[in-house]
């Protein structure tokens, strides 16, 4: 069964709507590629897939550890390589205020968040440059 089902807008613009829920989301290309910016990119999605898939294999582990990661947030920088055309490094600033979870528990966290399916399908050129600020 097909996870996605998308359309070409016409002007550098995609939609995709997720099959089981019907949620759609929309690119638009980025303004240094021709684009209008107008929404997320294509690669701008990557970028942001790896910090969200960290995230939920975290929360995964906390739900099973009786972990609340209330507050938790995050931040993501997609940096493009000009020749050939690509993303050379996804910057991730994880930042928790005030976790209620021990050194062990957050350094569980940690590597489960550095193993997430989108960490382990991205090209090793890829440069996942993760900050874990709790």
């Amino acid at each position: 069964m097909a996870t996605a089902k998308a359309t070409y807008l016409g002007n550098l613009r995609t939609q995709a709507t997720h099959i089981q829920s019907g949620t759609a989301i929309i690119t638009d290309a980025p303004t240094d590629n021709n684009g209008k910016g107008e929404a997320f990119s294509p690669t701008d999605l990557v970028a942001t897939a790896l910090g969200s898939c960290m995230v939920t294999i975290m929360g995964i582990v906390a739900e099973r550890d009786g972990i609340d990661m209330s507050g938790l947030s995050w931040e993501v920088t997609k940096v493009m390589s000009a020749n050939p055309r690509k993303i050379s490094k996804v910057t991730i600033h994880f930042t928790w205020p005030q976790p209620q979870a021990s050194t062990e528990q957050l350094q569980k966290l940690k590597n489960a968040a550095r193993t997430c399916p989108v960490a382990l399908s991205l090209h090793p050129d890829l440069e996942q440059d993760i900050h874990f600020n709790f």
